[in-house]
């Protein structure tokens, strides 16, 4: 009987601590939490110095957040590209993220005070050169590549980066994208919801090309010692993606979100960037990458829309996409 008495206090105590542990609810992607991604690590290491637990909840971001809005459970939301933050900061969900824009290494200027980037990188096609002996060197090259090249990108309705791939080709081609996207489709394999359904097809060898990221290519290279994947370079310019994490404003425990937006400009969850992410840190300069990284081939013309004018554009640049691809 004292056995037991002494085993039911210790439950009740270790109930008691657990119940004390502050909690930080963190809305993310899918990707962001894989097995392969930063967010095992980002939570580990987080909890090292938050005396806290950090609860990832993965979903799509914005449909989740409309359809929540006040009632949302999330503390920090981390992973709308600024291709949709001017959405997200419609919904008057989020609070200042009280960081130093200056310790930014972006490259270009940042001065949002709510939505605070953590990475970026560059919309590509990517190829296998044991597959593709001649590759495209511009935009135009691979519009007017035989319709016999099959690629795979993604849907802009449900995917950042089909988003990005629609803003891109407003970005080079105007009022002439969708006479670009009619040239493309006969070349596309198929359109998915997501980008890792895409790739994951393109390295079965079912596709030549996908639509992916400038630094894709680090990965095989880095993580499988493969230099077959190369980003098809073009000097019409590639597309500029930013995410960014954001503060809830009615959190209920503000002092926890301010310190994880602190974490995020740490060198700690920098360094994870671009071998977890395997994407640029938005705050680690280049001396500070992993060796190699600064090597990796990266447009010289980027092309960028703020969140006003990529929120102009969407709806125009979608229908340039939908129109071409069901005729």
């Amino acid at each position: 009987m004292r056995h037991l008495t002494f085993a039911a206090a210790m439950t009740l105590a270790a109930g008691a601590a657990q119940a004390q542990t502050p909690v930080l609810t963190v809305y993310a992607g899918d990707y962001f939490t894989s097995e392969w991604g930063p967010g095992p690590t980002i939570e580990t290491e987080f909890e090292k110095v938050c005396d806290c637990d950090l609860q990832f909840s993965t979903g799509d971001l914005m449909p989740r957040l409309l359809l929540e809005g006040e009632r949302t459970k999330a503390d920090v939301v981390i992973g709308l590209t600024s291709d949709v933050t001017a959405k997200a900061r419609s919904t008057g969900l989020f609070a200042p993220h009280g960081q130093d824009n200056s310790d930014l290494t972006l490259p270009i200027e940042w001065t949002d005070d709510v939505f605070l980037p953590f990475n970026y990188g560059h919309t590509a096609f990517v190829f296998d050169d044991t597959r593709m002996e001649n590759p495209p060197a511009t935009f135009d090259d691979l519009l007017n590549m035989s319709d016999d090249v099959k690629i795979v990108i993604q849907d802009p309705r449900t995917s950042i980066s089909g988003l990005a791939l629609v803003l891109w080709v407003e970005a080079v081609y105007g009022d002439k994208a969708q006479e670009a996207w009619s040239k493309l489709a006969p070349k596309i394999l198929t359109v998915t919801k997501d980008w890792s359904t895409s790739y994951g097809m393109f390295t079965d060898g079912e596709a030549d090309m996908v639509l992916s990221y400038t630094t894709s290519p680090a990965y095989h290279m880095f993580a499988e010692d493969d230099f077959t994947k190369h980003a098809a370079l073009f000097p019409e310019g590639h597309y500029f993606m930013v995410e960014t994490v954001a503060k809830v404003a009615q959190t209920d425990v503000p002092e926890l979100a301010d310190q994880f937006m602190s974490f995020v400009m740490s060198d700690t969850f920098q360094t994870q960037i671009p071998t977890a992410n395997w994407s640029l840190p938005s705050a680690l300069p280049q001396e500070q990458w992993p060796e190699g990284w600064a090597e990796l081939d990266l447009p010289e013309k980027v092309l960028f829309y703020d969140e006003a004018e990529a929120a102009a554009v969407q709806e125009k640049a979608i229908e340039a996409w939908r129109s071409a691809l069901t005729q």
